[in-house]
């Protein structure tokens, strides 16, 4: 039966997940044929093709996107569907086939972690409609960040008129989960670690980045309710899970029109002192994390503080955050 929402464009980067989903392709596409459902396959060969690729496909008119891959692709498909803070289409789905290194997004909506079930699960009408968060940010490289921070920094940027620089502030979109300080120092030490490591490399990045890694200054203003003192991460969550299904937001609702926002003011041990409790979400209340609830965050620190979201490195703040209620619908 075809799907109601017209034929797939599934938006697969085979490299992903250590080329599983390359691997997987041909498995998938037997069973959409089997199920009867219209698609074509864009694979994808450099960072942004996914946000090229989704923004391509609803100008032609296709409204079924499915990112195939770990959370960095569904990132890429989502910043495609998204322009100036609406979607680019009120009537696409995005869908996931979750087969890369990191799927945490398709984790809180229970959706199926193996390739093969997730493509049978493309089938069917089930979607749920979600908020999507907005980051604006700087550009480059804080302290105790490696050099490939701000590297994807790109989509979406804009330069002053005539400054003949780069752009003084970049905007994306994120579905998940974004972090400020050691959260993105450590995803930026991972994606340089080899993918031998597979789903231990955000563990060994985590220990490889701990130690030199130093709390900040950081000032923090979530819609009028304040923060000011030394932390060492600062968590804004849309949903709960990431780093391969650590429960970090257990109170997030991605349909709540609100982000969550977790200050870890330290000392770094908690860290991993909390990690057992992290993975089944029952780390909160925590004396140590403070806990507030917003539509927009504005955060500031001395030196900059990194950034990363949905396991993308992005740059430094200062970053704005805000939610767009309601912007996509997901295929659940």
């Amino acid at each position: 039966m075809p799907s109601p929402f017209g034929p797939l464009v599934v938006i697969a980067n085979p490299r992903a997940g250590r080329g599983k989903v390359g691997a997987h392709l041909a498995e998938i596409e037997r069973v959409l044929t089997d199920a009867g459902l219209s698609y074509r396959i864009v694979r994808t060969t450099h960072p942004g093709h996914a946000t090229e690729a989704a923004r391509d496909a609803l100008h032609r008119g296709e409204r079924y996107l499915v990112a195939a891959g770990g959370d960095g692709t569904v990132h890429e498909v989502l910043n495609g569907m998204i322009v100036g803070d609406r979607p680019v289409a009120g009537d696409a789905v995005l869908g996931v086939v979750a087969a890369g290194s990191g799927c945490d997004f398709a984790r809180s909506f229970g959706l199926p972690a193996d390739a093969v079930g997730a493509a049978r699960h493309l089938a069917g009408d089930g979607v749920r409609l979600i908020d999507v968060a907005k980051v604006t940010f700087r550009p480059g490289a804080g302290p105790g960040a490696g050099a490939g921070a701000g590297a994807g920094a790109g989509a979406g940027a804009g330069a002053e008129p005539g400054s003949g620089a780069g752009p003084a502030e970049v905007t994306r979109y994120f579905a998940n989960i974004a972090e400020a300080g050691l959260g993105g120092a450590v995803v930026d030490r991972t994606v340089r670690l080899p993918g031998f490591l597979g789903g231990t490399k955000y563990f060994c990045g985590f220990w490889l980045t701990l130690p030199g890694f130093r709390p900040r200054t950081v000032r923090l203003d979530a819609d009028g309710q304040e923060f000011a003192g030394r932390a060492f991460n600062v968590v804004v969550a849309n949903c709960r899970f990431y780093g391969g299904g650590m429960q970090i937001s257990p109170k997030s609702d991605p349909c709540d029109g609100s982000l969550e926002v977790l200050v870890m003011i330290g000392p770094k041990t908690d860290a991993f002192t909390t990690l057992p409790k992290v993975y089944r979400g029952t780390h909160l209340p925590h004396r140590h994390i403070t806990e507030l609830r917003a539509s927009r965050v504005r955060i500031e620190a001395d030196p900059p503080l990194p950034i990363e979201a949905d396991g993308e490195i992005l740059g430094i703040t200062p970053a704005t955050f805000e939610v767009i209620p309601g912007a996509i619908r997901v295929k659940v």
